[in-house]
């Protein structure tokens, strides 16, 4: 990709021409040297245990996200902070593919009572792969006095940015986590880096997180269920059932999400599964779940960390779903560009309203 500076960026996206297919996110080219928030395209889904796509997403929503307009009711103009995509590693996908027709020979042997050892060591290897790769890039970017975000793939991805913010932050930090799944599960089908063990792993490598608020969640084993409680003062979940209920009785999503979101320390990264949401906004997502946050609930969420003078220092986006109409894809991008302006409204590179 033939890049541009940071002011030919700009000028070139106000003026409204339709973008050429290979452009980045947005429409853009922008130089990542010249952008404030890089993101980090990661094509993986190895161990995905229903639905299959994800690892489309980053091109997906980069291409959907051409048809956005720029402006924001919330966030001013957060394209004039710059906005880097990167290119997509096809040797990260090349390898999702290979592992992939590991894991399915591993939950076809599990579903047969037995354990084929050779595949679920070849799909625990290469993610530790992808997760260093992720670590070594996100690094990079940070000491580069970037902010970095991650667009999955599978929600196992996002481990290795976590944990380059982990040994890169002087201070601790919390997580929101939105997402119909706890994803607390230990090594699930025996996949040590699993998209059902992502904060499993979070909790256990990432010492310097000391907070783990989750949202719209409503599809949870005991073990799971038995963790969040033996976090105790280290986590806290808003349920979906316990928020659907206080919506009924009238309660404002100010109400509801502020006693949440008091919970979290000054710096908060976002976690965003997109199967948050209504399955009506992501119906080609790996594990959908009905009822969950309306688009509009979880923009207003987003919003509200802002608003709380909480400091964005990373998120990522996962499990946005491959579909034939592009709907998917159409959601993720408008989530993505939401993302960003939070991020860069929080850390003061833009205005908020």
């Amino acid at each position: 990709m033939t890049y541009r500076k940071l002011k030919d960026e700009i000028e070139i996206l106000e003026k409204g021409l339709p973008p050429k297919k290979d452009d980045g996110f947005l429409g853009g080219r922008l130089d990542p040297k010249e952008a404030s928030l890089v993101l980090l395209p990661v094509p993986w889904e190895a161990t995905v245990s229903f639905g299959e796509g994800t690892a489309n997403a980053p091109d997906a929503i980069r291409t959907s996200s051409h048809q956005l307009d720029l402006e924001n009711y919330h966030y001013t103009k957060a394209y004039k902070a710059g906005i880097a995509m990167l290119e997509t590693d096809k040797k990260i996908h090349k390898l999702s593919n290979k592992a992939r027709k590991k894991a399915i020979k591993v939950i076809e042997s599990l579903e047969g009572g037995k354990i084929d050892n050779k595949s679920l060591k070849f799909v625990n290897e290469a993610s530790k792969i992808v997760n260093s790769l992720v670590y070594e890039k996100s690094l990079n970017l940070l000491k580069d006095n970037k902010f970095v975000a991650l667009v999955g793939g599978d929600h196992s991805c996002p481990l290795g940015l976590i944990k380059a913010l982990n040994d890169s932050s002087k201070d601790d930090f919390g997580i929101l986590h939105v997402d119909a799944h706890h994803d607390l599960r230990e090594a699930y089908e025996g996949f040590t880096y699993s998209h059902a063990s992502i904060f499993y792993n979070v909790l256990n490598e990432c010492n310097k997180v000391s907070k783990l608020v989750q949202v719209g969640i409503r599809d949870f084993s005991s073990e799971e269920a038995n963790r969040m409680l033996e976090l105790k003062e280290r986590g806290a979940c808003l349920y979906d059932s316990a928020m659907q209920s206080q919506l009924a009785r009238g309660k404002s999503l100010e109400e509801i999400f502020t006693p949440y979101i008091n919970q979290l320390p000054q710096n908060v990264y976002l976690s965003i599964d997109i199967d948050g949401l209504e399955p009506l906004n992501c119906p080609n997502t790996g594990t959908p779940v009905p009822s969950g946050l309306r688009y509009g609930e979880l923009e207003h969420l987003i919003f509200m960390i802002v608003k709380a003078g909480k400091n964005i220092i990373g998120f990522d986006l996962c499990e946005v779903g491959d579909s034939i109409d592009g709907w998917d894809a159409n959601v993720g991008a408008r989530v993505l560009y939401q993302l960003c302006g939070a991020l860069l409204a929080s850390q003061g590179k833009i205005e908020f309203k």
